[in-house]
């Protein structure tokens, strides 16, 4: 077994949790944070590339008084164990979510999902919808698009772009001013975006996300990700809430109109000068409307 990496003191003040770890099916080392009263009711927060549960680590304190948080570090990400040949793949990711909430023995999940984590998220909740309770949807998508911007497209160019994303953080970097748009990062929550991605081994699953977006129907996720947008139908009855960063670089408007008139019934709420850290960049804006909607009666 892997040992965790130890939680610095300064990332401690803004990540004060004692993560958990479990064993994939895959059988790399997840690590987690579990915060709040222990029952089998959760709110599952899953994020996507290249953040990690420090992304939503101000809604876990906000909710841990009064409600279990559940946020998980995909593999190769955050905490989690970083091996080079694990299968980065949107399909392993789901059994991996999937496995994980069993562990828990979880029979009600209320879902936030941003970034690549709404397609993860909803993968799992496409599967076990007699779960699932009020969702929370942040800058993402969970169906098939037919385009992505220029920027991440540089960053999946055969070889020079895997090599920039590992060798240059030219992902994981750029991401931390250019997912901003209200404010700047503090220089402390820079660093804590980017402490699990210190060298080019770590940052194995950041390249690896990056071309596992399926944009072509021979890409090994397609078929994954078609079936996570046909599943979506399971929740057009359900409580849907939509936070949106307005300035979003890569989640545009696009994405959010699709996400309308795939929940007609969602509340939607759009923050005109947030970018795509939407939960990180609107201050307590976002965070509020997410909070009130999962602890409401």
């Amino acid at each position: 077994m892997v040992t965790p990496p130890q939680i610095p003191g300064w990332l401690a003040e803004l990540y004060p949790f004692q993560p958990q770890s479990f064993t994939t099916p895959g059988g790399a080392r997840m690590s987690y944070v579990d915060e709040g009263p222990r029952h089998d009711e959760a709110v599952l927060m899953v994020h996507g590339n290249p953040t990690w549960s420090f992304y939503y680590r101000n809604l876990i304190q906000e909710l841990a008084p009064t409600m279990r948080c559940v946020a998980p570090d995909h593999i190769g990400m955050g905490l989690s164990e970083k091996p080079a040949d694990y299968d980065y793949s949107l399909a392993t990711r789901i059994a991996d979510i999937e496995a994980l909430v069993a562990r828990l023995g979880l029979r009600k999940v209320h879902l936030v999902v941003h970034d690549w984590g709404g397609a993860i998220g909803f993968g799992w909740a496409g599967r076990h919808p007699e779960h699932v309770g009020r969702i929370v949807i942040t800058n993402t998508a969970a169906f098939l698009a037919p385009k992505i911007p220029l920027r991440i497209a540089l960053c999946r160019f055969p070889g020079l772009g895997p090599w920039a994303v590992r060798t240059l953080n030219a992902f994981a970097g750029p991401a931390t001013w250019m997912a901003m748009n209200r404010r700047k990062l503090t220089a402390m929550e820079r660093a804590g975006y980017l402490f699990p991605y210190g060298n080019t081994a770590d940052r194995v699953a950041v390249a690896a996300f990056v071309l596992d977006i399926p944009m072509e129907q021979a890409h090994r996720s397609w078929a994954t990700l078609q079936e996570v947008e046909q599943n979506l139908k399971f929740f057009r009855g359900h409580q849907v809430q939509i936070i949106w960063g307005g300035k979003d670089f890569c989640f545009n408007d696009y994405f959010l109109t699709r996400w309308r008139q795939i929940f007609p019934q969602a509340i939607a709420d759009r923050i005109p000068d947030a970018g795509h850290y939407v939960l990180e960049d609107s201050g307590d804006d976002a965070l509020g409307l997410a909070e009130g909607f999962l602890q409401a009666k």
